[in-house]
């Protein structure tokens, strides 16, 4: 089961804009629950100013490891497996949310109309996100960010839950620092495809260091263009991502985003020689780390595609919403 945010954390009792965990999504993802299967979580900030969407439960208060606690049991009591996905929503987080400054891979300017999901505290309607100035991460701030994920993903283990999902995707921050539309550093940081993904690595193997490599997994959507993601050269910034997870040597997995037919205007100028959404080149760049994908499967496409070698787990999201039997039907 994919990772959905669901919006159904409590607010914390004494502490504003932090959600908590509860016995409701103990039940919703023990509802989804299978033997051996494996359910993602939605996003979990990491730290203070990582985000505050309402509703988004993070994993840095000792409230928040014992919420989980909960979840987990109730995942494992059904035989299931459980991940945590870790996500910084970089420049998509307000400041009237986290009651912190904006930070992003660079201060690049929104170039769409998109809008933040919900009406800030004293707004009564939703905000362009463009209408709020960023800050660019700095080089402390980067190291304290890699901190805030290690200690996030050992909370995770405390929580109970068998691992951890990265989520280098979705336009969020670690996505910023990878594409070039958006990071227009000039340090080590910045540039080149190895120094956009030099953020990427360095958490992924921070987290690796702390918890296991072996429980650590990336998500990634190198087609996406959700919350105003462009590159110049697609290919080549994400193949390089992949060879540098693959070196790093073995990650749980990785789960990839797959692009929509709504997506492919946008992208597909900048993916080049006709390179599109097959894995031969993931896999190459990988090795023996397992591809999962998402997005484009349903009750006919699933079937095989494993079998195949084409990936090594199809992942469903909104199926699942409405049928927590999903597995069985």
């Amino acid at each position: 089961m994919a990772p959905m945010t669901r919006n159904r954390g409590i607010p914390h009792p004494s502490l504003p804009r932090i959600w908590l965990p509860d016995s409701l999504l103990a039940t919703y993802y023990s509802q989804r629950s299978t033997p051996s299967g494996l359910q993602i979580t939605e996003s979990i900030m990491i730290s203070p100013s990582a985000g505050a969407m309402p509703g988004v439960p993070g994993l840095w208060l000792p409230e928040h490891i014992s919420g989980w606690k909960t979840v987990t049991s109730a995942v494992h009591v059904k035989g299931g497996i459980i991940y945590a996905q870790l996500c910084h929503h970089g420049r998509v987080a307000l400041p009237q949310f986290t009651g912190l400054p904006t930070v992003s891979a660079s201060a690049t300017p929104w170039s769409t109309d998109e809008k933040y999901p919900y009406p800030p505290p004293g707004e009564s309607s939703r905000v362009h996100l463009k209408d709020y100035p960023l800050a660019e991460l700095s080089r402390e701030g980067i190291e304290t960010t890699i901190q805030e994920f290690v200690t996030a993903a050992q909370n995770a283990k405390e929580a109970g839950f068998d691992g951890v999902e990265i989520h280098a995707g979705n336009g969020y921050l670690l996505e910023q620092f990878l594409a070039s539309g958006v990071n227009k550093r000039t340090d080590k940081y910045g540039g080149n495809p190895e120094n956009r993904c030099r953020f990427v690595l360095e958490v992924t193997e921070a987290v690796g260091r702390a918890i296991g490599t072996q429980n650590v997994a990336v998500r990634m959507s190198p087609w996406g263009v959700y919350n105003d993601i462009f590159d110049e050269d697609r290919f080549e910034t994400w193949s390089t991502l992949c060879k540098g997870l693959g070196k790093l040597g073995g990650l749980s997995y990785v789960h990839f985003v797959e692009a929509r037919e709504d997506e492919r205007a946008a992208w597909e100028n900048s993916w080049g020689n006709g390179r599109e959404t097959e894995f031969e080149w993931v896999r190459a760049a990988l090795g023996d780390v397992p591809v999962f994908s998402a997005g484009i499967w349903d009750k006919d496409t699933v079937w095989g595609a494993v079998e195949c070698g084409r990936v090594d787990g199809c992942v469903f999201a909104r199926w699942f919403v409405s049928n927590p039997d999903l597995v069985e039907r």
